[in-house]
């Protein structure tokens, strides 16, 4: 039998599976006899194909800030020690040995809190107040007489002089746990309003990655990622946020725009004693359940055009054309007549 060199170009290089297949000339439907069956077989599978794009990302605890002294002055008694992490209800430093306890919330702590007041930031002090067990009643954002008795007991608790009143200096307002970086001042040092403290970031690792903005059709908050570690170790993570405002490359740069896209990964615990590194995230292009395929290889040229697999059904074998759907990890989406799982077919030995 005359054989050809195909070189699969077109729809498979363009799915970027290109590869040369040595097979012969065939049309859908012809029969061969004991002596045409191919060198190898394979079964059609049911699966879900997944076609992934790969970008470069970078591993870090987000933009690292600085803490600066609030009004108040006093000596600088204590600080975590550099990548030690704070969470909510300890101290985060300590002035005239006087804890400065974080809390969670998002509305910095400007003015003295005492009965009689109300707003966001009364509503923050007594959802950590309720958390901690001091307060009885619901939240409600005034600060009432449950909420004097319930910041004296908690004064008590730390050490402090049972005020029921909350000045900015004795509590630190953050969204998150913090993770302390780099100490700027010294203890003992003598602090005034905006002495700088130390610099800190978040304790939840994140991929942050620069996407070009004609790839942002990837991505949407909420979406599965596959993160890969410097180590070649593989964690799955998810979108957290896609920026919608495009970051312009630094002049006479060949770099396309980018999108900022974060990635919160699903077990933080596996990037445990890496504090920045450049990671690869494989980001889904397309998926299909259910479907029908084969090994790319598998693919037959028809003489009348398209497409085609050998089909094997003992001693010979058939031609079937086939429709190319999805390319994926070495295999292809096909439908044809006949076909179904578990179906004979051939591919190079």
């Amino acid at each position: 039998m005359r054989r050809r060199l195909l070189v699969a170009a077109g729809v498979l290089a363009a799915a970027g599976l290109a590869a040369l297949l040595l097979w012969p000339d065939a049309s859908a439907g012809e029969s061969t006899a004991e002596g045409g069956l191919p060198p190898g077989t394979t079964k059609v599978v049911k699966t879900t194909l997944v076609q992934t794009v790969q970008v470069g990302g970078t591993l870090s605890y987000g933009v690292p800030q600085g803490l600066k002294a609030p009004p108040g002055g006093g000596t600088l008694t204590w600080m975590p020690p550099e990548g030690a992490t704070v969470g909510f209800g300890a101290p985060a430093y300590k002035v005239n040995n006087l804890p400065v306890v974080l809390i969670k919330g998002t509305v910095p702590l400007y003015r003295t809190l005492q009965q009689g007041v109300s707003g966001p930031d009364v509503l923050q002090l007594e959802q950590f107040l309720k958390a901690e067990g001091y307060l009885k009643a619901k939240p409600n954002s005034t600060f009432g007489s449950a909420t004097t008795a319930a910041v004296k007991d908690w004064q008590d608790a730390v050490g402090r002089s049972e005020t029921g009143v909350v000045e900015p200096g004795q509590i630190l307002v953050q969204p998150t746990p913090i993770r302390l970086m780099m100490h700027n001042a010294e203890l003992g040092d003598q602090l005034a309003a905006g002495t700088a403290l130390f610099t800190f970031n978040t304790t939840v690792p994140k991929v942050i990655v620069g996407l070009d903005v004609a790839k942002q059709y990837l991505v949407a908050k909420g979406l599965t990622a596959t993160v890969v570690l410097p180590n070649g170790k593989k964690t799955s993570g998810k979108v957290a946020s896609v920026s919608t405002v495009a970051t312009q490359p630094a002049a006479g740069s060949n770099e396309p725009p980018h999108v900022p896209v974060v990635i919160t990964l699903t077990d933080p615990k596996v990037v445990t004693g890496l504090d920045s590194a450049p990671v690869d995230v494989q980001l889904v292009a397309a998926q299909k359940k259910g479907v029908l395929a084969v090994p790319v290889n598998a693919l037959v040229a028809l003489a009348e055009g398209g497409y085609g697999v050998q089909v094997v059904d003992g001693t010979t074998s058939h031609y079937v054309a086939v429709q190319l759907g999805l390319f994926a990890g070495g295999k292809v989406e096909v439908s044809g007549s006949g076909l179904s799982a578990g179906t004979t077919i051939g591919v190079p030995a």
